[in-house]
Order: C-alpha cells, then structure tokens, then sequence
C-alpha cells in the first residue's frame, strides 16, 4: 500500500470524478484508475462504483475513507517534522491566487516569505477559486486564498477578511434600476464568470435564493473586465463593494440598493500540511500582514 494510492483514493472520494481527480493530481486519468484498482485488489474490497461520468464511494469505500484520511494526515505530520528536523526549509512553495493581488495583499506576503525562507523556491499560481479548493484538498497545491460562503470542509483555513459585494449596472440603467425587483433585475442583460469562479459561485447562489436566474450575456474570468463592461453599459455585474461605491460616486456605474451580498476570503491549506514548516511559515507571514492575533 502506498501514499499515492491513499491519495488517489481520497481525492477520487472528494471530488468523485475521475478525470478531475487527474486533473488535481496532474497525472493521467489511466494512472489514477490503475492506483486505485491497485490498492482496491490489495484491500480485497472495492472502493468505487462506477457508472459513466461519475464514481460513487461503496459502502467498504466509505467505511475505509476516514482511515484514509487518517494515514495522508499522519504522514503530512511525519514529512513536517523530518523538515524541522533538517533545519533550513528547502523545496518549492506553491501558493494559489484568486482575484487581483492587491486585494490578498500578495506582494507583502512575498516578500515576508522571500526574507524568512531564502532557500525556499516560491511559485504562485492563478486559478478559480473552486478549482483551486481542489487543488489543495488534493494535496497538489501547499495553499491557496479562497473566496466563498466559508472555509470548505474538507481543507484547513485561516479566515482574512470578509467581503461585501454590490449589484451594479450601467448608469444609463439607472431610472429602471433603482426602481426594479428581483425578477426585471434577473432579466437584464449580466456579465457573468466560470462556473469555477468566486463571484459566480456567489451570484448564483443569490438569485437560487430569490427563484431567478440571471441572464448572462458575457462570460469573463478577467478580474478588471467586469467593471469596464458595466461601465460601457453592458450589463450588471456583481462587484466587490470597495470597487463599486468609489465608481458609484464618480457617476461611472450605479449600484442596486436592495442587495448587499457577503463572502470569506480565507487561506487554505490541505490538513495534512498543518505542521509542515512551510504551511506554518505562511500562517504566520499571513498573520503580520493582515493584522491577525496569532
């Protein structure tokens, strides 16, 4: 039995999907079946139904997954320690980013991070945030910010901040807007994002709410195009609310009144990377930056 195959087998049972549990791991989709078909003849049992497009856990698989979980933990605590036990931290950083870098404040992160491990290869990568809650849940990335309703189950986090966000349309909208409902508010014309995106997770889940879906004419995951579409009267947008009151009061845009939607942006990290001196490295550099108590 090996650490791979645990890891295929939880993050198969996590996302239930093959192809995207390749995708987490960056392996081949054959690679990923052959792993648990491996570790499936060596329990003696079987893990996974399977039916096209999706797997679902047997009763023997989630009998077997907190186990799983369990070992992938423990060995996480292992590697850490046998780091601290080296001294120096050494190996490679990789740290997703969601939305712009100002708003993470990313570049003081940075450099805290450059200065307190030097021999520490640093990468960041950009992505949505639902795939990158993914990613670490997978262990494929060490840690990510993450935007959402609040910090997902199956990773650890640090809250930073929560966020508000605003329902802003053109100006030229601003008569039948400031007089509209739910539903002619669904109906206009809305600048959307990917599926995988923060603020259409967020979107979404505010007009599921109210019985309506909103009618998307573009989709983009640009961070800055949404607000220069509003602005060129598009269409509305949802937008965070430090973005579009000052843009409300230069007479750019006009926000909605009736709706004022929240979000966590948070830093999540996989649990088996609670005592891996990297991860502890960068709570603690995430802490002084954003002014949190320790």
């Amino acid at each position: 039995m090996e650490i791979y195959q645990l890891r295929a087998f939880v993050t198969a049972a996590q996302l239930g999907h093959i192809t995207r549990t390749a995708e987490a791991l960056h392996l081949t989709q054959p690679a990923i079946s052959a792993q648990i078909k491996a570790l499936e003849e060596e329990l003696g049992v079987a893990l996974f139904d399977r039916r096209p497009g999706r797997i679902s856990l047997t009763r023997a698989g989630e009998a077997l997954l907190p186990e799983a979980e369990q070992v992938l933990t423990a060995a996480g605590h292992l590697l850490g320690k046998a780091r601290d036990l080296q001294g120096e931290v050494t190996g490679t950083l990789t740290l997703g980013t969601v939305a712009d870098p100002d708003s993470l404040r990313l570049g003081s992160l940075l450099g805290t991070l450059v200065r307190s491990l030097p021999l520490l290869d640093i990468r960041t990568r950009n992505a949505p945030a639902e795939a990158l809650r993914e990613q670490v849940a997978a262990g494929a990335l060490q840690g990510a910010f993450y935007i959402g309703p609040h910090i997902p189950r199956e990773v650890a986090g640090l809250a930073l901040q929560t966020l508000q966000y605003r329902i802003a349309g053109p100006f030229s909208f601003r008569q039948k807007l400031l007089h509209a409902g739910w539903r002619d508010i669904a109906a206009m014309p809305w600048i959307g994002a990917p599926v995988q995106h923060h603020v259409q997770t967020l979107l979404k889940d505010l007009f599921a709410r109210q019985g309506f879906t909103p009618r998307q004419v573009i989709e983009s995951d640009e961070v800055s195009l949404p607000q220069s579409l509003v602005r060129a009267g598009v269409g509305l947008s949802l937008l965070r609310e430090d973005v579009a009151l000052p843009a409300s009061e230069r007479g750019e845009i006009v926000i909605w009144p009736h709706a004022r939607v929240g979000a966590l942006l948070s830093f999540i990290y996989p649990r088996a990377a609670e005592h891996d001196p990297a991860t502890v490295a960068t709570l603690s550099a995430l802490r002084t930056v954003w002014g949190l108590a320790p």
